[in-house]
């Protein structure tokens, strides 16, 4: 018999267990026996999430993502994890994987893999922010690892949740230099993909994440650290500027640079030439040169093997983003001058443009200040929620609802 027909025989016999036990646990509170299908700890597991879990939601509990931000920048595995991202993406790529950190508590702060596994992994909130814990998602690899302290497998319909049954889960505890668990690392995939070698795998990439915490570097003075602060300006602009004197950037160097400042902690050559030209045949020689240009105009200030800003820089988009995460409405609308360099049609940019336009509308939809959504709605000349959101915060007598009123026509018209 063929691997696959091995694989769906033992999908089908666990569906039918799972059809058989769940309803009885739910009645009666205590696992009855189950088949030699089912481990004794995924129906034991089953049992205590059916007090907080309804098997039939379709996607995990989401953390505030501010919360997350700072969760993962103060995290001790953002350093190791960094160190390791290209060959955790390479893993996630080649193998049809999605990649995930989460901390002790379960809620996953970092996550990587290929376009569609990832989308398929955000259905379920598989993503930065999703709660894994068992009270919150049920049984699964990355809580029974956090349970018991061991890597752990779950495949198919051993998952609690019936969205998850379409996946195999693979997952190990990190532990730091003192034996504590930090978090866990998952390898998830859908169940035809299931092979022995992946928990291997997620072993191999436990101990070399755990080698990078035991691995203490002396502070050392960061390359450009003494050159005088860049500004960059790219809502509604495009330049970039230090002690009043223009940096000589073309288009593309502005893009890089923006990139690279709204995502401190780097990018792989290929994922950065992704970012910049998508699938545009651009030769390798041609995108070193345009690094490189950057790189003497910031006179040095980006790290090589992994592109990063080494040098100080202010950025507005970055300033926007960081207000936004502490919901300061006021200050966002403030620097938010216009879309993220406007001219620009790399991939990169156009996916940051959209995300920030995107948090931005929302935090005024969410505010309470007429004036945010009368500011908003000057440069949003046919955005009706907005304009009617106005209106609704306008008292009656108030100057401002002829304003808003008028904007609304037009935008209806």
């Amino acid at each position: 018999m063929s691997h696959r027909s091995d694989l769906r025989q033992r999908r089908a016999t666990l569906e039918g267990e799972w059809s058989r036990l769940v309803p009885r646990l739910k009645a009666a509170g205590s696992p009855p026996p189950g088949g030699e299908a089912l481990r004794h700890e995924v129906t034991e597991s089953w049992a205590r999430s059916l007090t907080s879990v309804d098997p039939a939601r379709d996607s995990a509990p989401v953390t505030d993502g501010g919360a997350v931000h700072h969760r993962w920048t103060g995290s001790p595995l953002r350093r190791p994890v960094n160190d390791l991202a290209d060959e955790l993406r390479s893993v996630a790529d080649d193998a049809g994987f999605v990649t995930a950190i989460a901390d002790e508590s379960g809620t996953i702060l970092w996550t990587c893999g290929g376009q569609t596994m990832r989308r398929r992994a955000e259905r379920v909130n598989f993503a930065p922010g999703g709660r894994w814990d068992e009270q919150a998602m049920g049984t699964n690899a990355l809580s029974l690892a956090l349970r018991t302290d061991r890597p752990s497998t779950v495949f198919s319909a051993e998952h609690l949740v019936t969205a998850l049954h379409g996946w195999v889960c693979y997952c190990a505890p990190i532990h730091g230099p003192d034996g504590s668990v930090l978090g866990v690392l998952d390898l998830s995939t859908t169940w035809d993909r299931s092979h022995p070698l992946a928990m291997s795998t997620v072993r191999g990439l436990v101990s070399a994440i755990e080698v990078g915490l035991r691995t203490t570097e002396p502070p050392r003075q960061q390359p450009g650290a003494d050159l005088p602060r860049v500004h960059l300006t790219c809502m509604g602009e495009e330049k970039a500027v230090r002690e009043g004197v223009s940096l000589p950037l073309r288009p593309r160097q502005l893009e890089i640079l923006t990139l690279l400042a709204l995502e401190p902690d780097g990018f792989s050559p290929e994922r950065l030439r992704a970012a910049l030209y998508g699938d545009r045949p651009v030769t390798a020689s041609t995108f070193k040169a345009e690094i490189s240009h950057l790189r003497r105009a910031l006179g040095g200030g980006v790290a090589t093997r992994r592109y990063a800003l080494t040098a100080p820089v202010s950025c507005d988009a970055v300033d926007v983003q960081r207000a936004l995460e502490h919901t300061d409405t006021e200050t966002a609308l403030r620097l938010y001058r216009g879309p993220l360099l406007p001219r620009s049609e790399a991939p990169g940019i156009e996916e940051w443009r959209t995300r920030l336009e995107v948090a931005v509308r929302e935090a005024v939809l969410a505010s309470t200040r007429p004036e945010h959504a009368l500011r908003y709605g000057e440069r949003a000349p046919y955005d009706a929620e907005v304009h009617e959101h106005a209106l609704r915060l306008i008292g009656p007598g108030d100057a401002r609802r002829a304003l808003a009123a008028g904007r609304l026509t037009t935008a209806l018209r």
